[in-house]
């Protein structure tokens, strides 16, 4: 059995090949990206490593030629990712793939707010259209993502959110990337939809009191409009798409989109999720 991955440079892409390599032998993974050289080192194990550009159609009916199971990694091109992503689709079944794996967000209906939500549900209803099997992985916010946040408020006294009293049960990459590799190296995942959590959801009240012992300081928790959390954003540096993005997170958060907890990540690889607290305290032991 052939198992391939898009997007394999990239770090959830990188994650989830080394996970399989530990129990797949090399020349029975290939791994596709725009550009090959960036993974000259997988190259160099046996790995196949092939061009696979989600605007190049034919780049993709070639690389997935002989492939039986795939990870279909969500493209970073927020908003206009969803014709790639069908491309992509058709391109497998047309070469033969049997089963992809595609990565998703929690709750993608039209009620959640979060920007990305139309992409993934138009993928995922275009996995549902396309006869072979699939399963989704909708894997909730990454921790690393408040490590910043929280070293901020710790060195600043001040946490900002718009998020409101909501939770989110944020997940490492890693873990992501282990639930990916168990899914396309097991059988029994077909037609099945997982959400990939951590083991708790954690409020801004949560986050500020991690602060506060990291930093032994007070943290003051100001909450804010959607508005003014995204000029926030603008004036931190962040590129007025991205702001948009995370501030629609906070939308969903205040929605409870993101706050259902559960045992995939233990289910799926027998190991307990990482917790978000290791992960912000590791960076200042260094």
């Amino acid at each position: 059995m052939t198992i391939a991955i898009t997007g394999a440079s990239g770090a959830l892409g990188r994650a989830t090949a080394e996970f399989v390599l530990r129990t797949v032998d090399p020349q029975e993974v290939v791994l596709t990206t725009r550009s090959p050289e960036t993974l000259a080192d997988f190259a160099a194990r046996g790995v196949q490593v092939r061009r696979a550009d989600f605007d190049d159609a034919d780049t993709l009916a070639t690389a997935f030629q002989g492939v039986d199971r795939l990870l279909l990694i969500s493209t970073n091109a927020v908003g206009a990712r969803l014709d790639q992503q069908r491309a992509a689709v058709s391109a497998a079944v047309e070469a033969g793939v049997q089963h992809i794996v595609y990565t998703s967000v929690p709750e993608p209906v039209p009620a959640n707010p979060a920007l990305v939500v139309a992409d993934h549900a138009g993928t995922e209803q275009a996995l549902r259209d396309s006869g072979v099997r699939w399963t989704f992985l909708r894997n909730n916010l990454y921790t690393h993502m408040q490590v910043q946040t929280v070293e901020r408020a710790a060195s600043t006294g001040t946490l900002v959110t718009n998020g409101g009293s909501g939770a989110v049960a944020y997940v490492t990459r890693e873990d992501c990337a282990a639930v990916a590799a168990a899914v396309l190296t097991q059988d029994g995942h077909e037609g099945k939809a997982y959400d990939i959590t951590g083991a708790e959801a954690w409020t801004a009240d949560d986050l500020a009191a991690l602060a506060c012992e990291i930093g032994g300081r007070d943290i003051e928790l100001v909450h804010v409009d959607d508005a003014a959390f995204a000029a926030g954003l603008r004036e931190a540096g962040l590129p007025g798409e991205v702001a948009d993005v995370v501030t629609t997170f906070g939308a969903a958060t205040r929605g409870d989109f993101l706050a259902n907890v559960t045992s995939a990540v233990a289910d799926l690889t027998g190991q307990k999720p990482t917790p978000l607290a290791d992960v912000v305290r590791t960076p200042l032991k260094h």
